[in-house]
């Protein structure tokens, strides 16, 4: 019988400690060899301004998950037809029998595990004693980005960044009132980058926020918005002054503007990438090397992240009763 989760269920179901435990094994069996993960498959869907997404993966190891998740984006739908521009749901499957376990709402899972890899990536990129943290975005990606830098540094600060304000206020008392950090929302960009320790981007921008000559020393980056090649957050000047991390070399060989960018006008060559998360995390690249390296973790979305993520929102949805069979 397969138990279909909404997003309630997802939300209820995982908690931002256990997604961030669960990517860091991820990224260590991905690093190990011990996942398959085709790259996705983008089908354009010209007429209607749409793109329909699919991606699959095997994760093994002691996590032996199954699982593809669909997405849909439609960058006109909110100001259209009031609907959201990203759509998807997460199947599980019984790695063993390949019998369909779950059908899950994607748009939790995905916040959850997006932030959570940036959890990860603060985790081992960042001081530990950053403090200050600027968010650009307040959109879906947003507050999970914030719940697990939280969770892994001593916040003290956040800073929110939009393009038009509209959603700062609110989204500021939201982080108060759940995550018991002071945020405050920012029109000053130059003096939110300089103050910040921490500064995550989680925008659909295709142009640069900011300028990187602006980002103190010591400061650390999660790059997490554009998944593109021809979107950026980050310009020439950050990347080539930073130590840069990507979440996988493949993905950000074809996918990660903020790189193929700079690749493509000669700016930089590939080498300048130090390595991808799981080699940090296994210890064949290094990470940070000093307080004052400046460091950028450059993530463009992997399926692996949710076929890690989903067993424990079926776990965790089949002990509290959570969803419906079908």
């Amino acid at each position: 019988m397969t138990l279909y989760l909404t997003s309630a269920d997802v939300k209820a179901a995982l908690s931002m400690d256990e997604t961030i435990e669960a990517m860091e094994a991820g990224f260590r069996q991905l690093a190990q060899g011990r996942v398959e993960m085709p790259q996705r498959g983008a089908t354009p869907i010209r007429p209607h301004n749409g793109l329909h997404l699919s991606m699959p993966a095997y994760v093994g190891g002691d996590v032996d998950s199954l699982t593809v998740k669909i997405v849909t984006v439609y960058g006109d739908n909110p100001a259209n037809l009031d609907l959201p521009a990203i759509q998807g749901v997460v199947l599980l499957h019984d790695a063993r029998t390949g019998t369909l376990l779950a059908i899950m709402d994607a748009e939790r899972l995905t916040a959850m595990r997006t932030g959570a890899v940036s959890g990860v990536a603060t985790r081992y990129l960042a001081r530990e004693d950053a403090s200050m943290l600027t968010i650009f975005g307040a959109g879906a990606q947003a507050f999970a980005q914030v719940e697990a830098v939280c969770a892994v540094r001593p916040i003290e600060q956040v800073l929110v960044v939009t393009r038009t304000g509209v959603k700062d206020l609110a989204f500021c008392i939201n982080l108060e009132s759940r995550l018991n950090v002071q945020a405050l929302p920012c029109d000053d960009i130059r003096m939110g980058v300089e103050s910040a320790d921490i500064i995550c981007t989680a925008t659909n921008a295709v142009e640069p926020l900011f300028n990187g000559n602006w980002v103190q020393e010591g400061a650390h980056i999660n790059a997490v918005g554009a998944y593109t090649a021809t979107m950026r957050e980050l310009d020439t000047h950050l990347m080539a002054r930073a130590r840069v991390v990507v979440d996988y070399h493949p993905a950000a060989r074809t996918e990660a503007g903020d790189i193929l960018i700079p690749l493509a006008l000669g700016e930089l060559t590939y080498d300048h990438v130090a390595g991808d998360l799981g080699e940090v995390l296994t210890g064949q690249a290094a990470g940070r090397r000093s307080a004052a390296d400046v460091t950028v973790f450059k993530s463009v979305g992997l399926a692996m992240q949710d076929a890690v993520t989903a067993p424990i929102v079926y776990r965790n949805a089949v002990a509290l009763g959570l969803g419906q069979k079908l």
